[in-house]
């Protein structure tokens, strides 16, 4: 039987993530997963594996459970499977951010663009006028991305910032669509342009993975595969998996 994946993330004020981090590792373990989760002031990021069952079980915690005590109740979550387990161990860590940008400032939670489904995704992009952004990283935008969409050729999302100073300007791009590969990343970079004045951000809810889940491929404007943080590499239309790649590193 195929193992089951779930890639989960939510915006939301925690300010006891310290405190939550041993009785969520706690409840991973007693129900055989293994994977990574971030535990941040600004929310929760993971990406875990393991039987139906004890994923169901986990995310029904998470959503549901008195840890989070409701907490998380607009949590973000993509589905797929695995041939084989695609991590090594389980890992609960603390940081700063769930996905690192550097600026305090920034809080999704309070302000963001506009999402949009899968959808309306091609609509949207094919409209005149709209740049289309991916927020990933160099070497992820390199196997896969939309076709038109402007690679910002960053090493790491920190220097999303640096580029938006450098080649964005609310004057002339009235009109930014961004995608990344789960949702959070563009929800992030979309809370900080609207700060920085741009009047009219959208980004792909669900990401990527949410789009190649639900489109078909005759349909789809994706090309390539998009690459994801664990033994798995990349995935394709309908979540498919990659085979015959090394494992990779978060």
């Amino acid at each position: 039987m195929p193992l089951k994946v779930a890639a989960f993330y939510q915006f939301a004020a925690l300010p006891d993530f310290r405190a939550l981090r041993e009785p969520l590792r706690a409840l991973a373990a007693t129900l055989d997963l293994k994977g990574s989760v971030l535990l941040a002031p600004e929310g929760i990021n993971g990406t875990i594996a393991g039987t139906s069952e004890g994923i169901d079980a986990f995310v029904s915690d998470l959503q549901h459970g008195p840890l989070f005590g409701g907490r998380l109740d607009d949590l973000e979550l993509k589905f797929s499977a695995s041939a084989r387990m695609p991590f090594g161990r389980l890992k609960v860590r603390l940081k700063k951010e769930i996905v690192t940008l550097g600026d305090a400032t920034v809080d999704p939670s309070r302000q963001v663009g506009t999402y949009v489904a899968a959808a309306d995704w091609n609509a949207l992009i094919a409209s005149p006028g709209t740049l289309v952004l991916d927020t990933r990283n160099a070497f992820e935008v390199a196997m896969g991305t939309f076709e038109g969409a402007v690679d910002p050729r960053i090493a790491s999302f920190g220097q999303f910032k640096e580029f938006a100073a450098d080649h964005l300007d609310p004057a002339r791009h009235k009109k930014i669509a961004m995608f990344c590969t789960g949702g959070i990343r563009c929800e992030k970079a979309s809370a900080y342009l609207l700060a920085q004045g741009f009047a009219e951000v959208y980004h792909l809810k669900g990401g990527i993975l949410k789009y190649l889940e639900e489109t078909a491929e005759p349909d789809s404007r994706w090309r390539g595969e998009c690459f994801v943080f664990d033994e798995r590499v990349a995935l394709g239309h309908g979540l498919r998996e990659r085979t015959g790649e090394s494992s990779a590193d978060e």
